[in-house]
């Protein structure tokens, strides 16, 4: 493993025995059980990632996807089935609420509890005992027994003491959730200050915006396998498509699966679910010109020509674009002006209540703001195949000047399971003109006295 390398992961496997009877768990301990009383379960199938000195990685994925797991193994709290893991520096990591604490001392004693477990002496951790009790702010029931924290005050100490050990690596699973929001912002400034010191920092989240924002890279996990690593927003995009189960992993995703018929069976089954669910992903631009007897238009310099979109083909949305105050259509709007976005769907298949819906981003993929027809109340009726739909949501432009992609959605709810029928993500950009441009996202429109 090269110096640039902090981490190194090799088809990194995770089996679990699943056994239906303590009693079988015994017997099989014991060595007695003649045959196999127990299914397996891979929690990690052959994961393979680096990550390099410096970088800030995020894991993103569903519940049971195993990204607590990976970091688990990573920082030596689990042992691996197969594959090997190699780290080049110091860990400190805060992997769950609890871990390393003994419930019975005090916060002090934890502090150097958990101080030399990592592997620090007395003499460190004392030099460190003034900042680690700053950044918790926890007063005087630093001297109390842990069991009588809340929760806020435990993860504010786990945190104080992961973060000022001094590690070259930090790792975190969701640690920060039960933290209150001032809290929250502490532990982000931190982890920029680690960021323009050049550490590494490795974390899960399922805050969507906070892994856009402080990831260099995210990396997907689902059902054990990687789906995939790249920028943040381009990860981001891919994982709302295996939320709503309309994203195939290959079919090699399996075959690195273990030799037993039980588990080959498995995953033969989610494999047929999956694309009985998913249906025929097709090219839905070549469809419409194939089947829309209307010429098709060149795209505007605004639309993008890589843009990412899939869903069931029950509805498809075939035209959208912008207009400003005056109704001309443009891309670019003027900062307190009204603005329009239009959508023009035509529908392949009766649905219930159709939701039309439309996003915000910014260039780093952090959704800013959005709405739908449901939330707005504006449309919640049946449609009919053949149908077609215009929808115009209107709205005063308040974002700052800048850049932004505007996406766009058909969805609903069939049996109360949520259902994509088209959804075309990034399709157009959106220029904000202003010449006045105050902090964050938005103008407050503040209007200021001084007498």
């Amino acid at each position: 493993m090269g110096k640039e390398v902090a981490i190194e992961v090799r088809n990194l496997t995770k089996m679990y025995k699943l056994y239906d009877k303590n009693s079988d768990r015994l017997k099989d301990a014991l060595g007695i059980n003649k045959t196999k009383k127990y299914k397996e379960h891979l929690a990690l199938n052959n994961v393979n990632l680096t990550i390099k000195k410096g970088e800030t990685v995020g894991i993103i994925g569903t519940n049971g996807s195993g990204k607590s797991t990976i970091l688990k193994i990573i920082t030596g709290v689990l042992s691996p089935t197969s594959g090997e893991v190699n780290v080049n520096g110091h860990i400190s990591a805060l992997l769950e609420l609890g871990a390393g604490f003994n419930m019975e001392y005090n916060g002090i004693d934890n502090i150097y509890l958990n101080g030399m477990m990592i592997g620090f002496s007395e003499e460190e951790i004392e030099r460190r005992m003034a900042a680690i009790l700053d950044f918790a702010d926890i007063g005087d029931y630093v001297y109390q027994p842990v069991k009588t924290y809340s929760s806020g005050m435990f993860v504010r100490l786990a945190f104080a003491v992961a973060i000022n050990i001094d590690p070259e690596i930090l790792i975190v699973d969701e640690a920060l959730s039960v933290g209150d929001v001032f809290f929250q912002a502490k532990c982000y400034h931190k982890f920029e200050e680690f960021k323009e010191q050049g550490k590494t920092i490795l974390f899960v989240s399922h805050d969507l915006s906070s892994i856009s924002k402080y990831c260099d890279r995210a990396v997907l996990l689902n059902q054990g396998v990687m789906i995939g690593e790249g920028t943040p927003k381009k990860m981001i995009d891919i994982y709302k498509q295996v939320l709503v189960g309309q994203y195939p992993l290959p079919q090699n995703d399996f075959k690195s699966l273990l030799d037993d018929d039980s588990i080959r069976e498995a995953a033969t089954k989610d494999s047929q679910k999956a694309d009985a669910k998913i249906g025929k992903r097709v090219d839905l631009k070549h469809h419409e010109k194939a089947n829309d007897p209307e010429p098709s238009q060149e795209k505007a310099d605004s639309e993008n020509p890589e843009i990412l979109e899939y869903g069931s083909e029950k509805a498809r949305i075939t035209s959208y674009y912008v207009t400003d105050d005056k109704g001309t259509k443009t891309n670019a709007v003027v900062k307190g002006s009204q603005f329009s976005i239009h959508m023009h769907v035509k529908f392949m298949e009766d649905i219930h209540a159709p939701i039309f819906a439309f996003t915000f981003k910014n260039v780093m993929g952090i959704e800013i703001t959005g709405t739908n027809s449901m939330v707005e109340k504006a449309f919640l009726e049946p449609v009919k195949k053949g149908d077609e739909k215009d929808i115009t949501f209107t709205q005063r432009m308040t974002l700052q000047g800048g850049e932004y992609l505007l996406s766009f959605g058909v969805t609903g709810f069939e049996q109360n399971d949520f259902t994509v029928y088209h959804r075309l993500y990034d399709a157009l950009n959106v220029s904000v003109v202003s010449d006045k441009n105050t902090v964050g996202y938005y103008d407050m429109e503040s209007v200021c006295m001084v007498k």
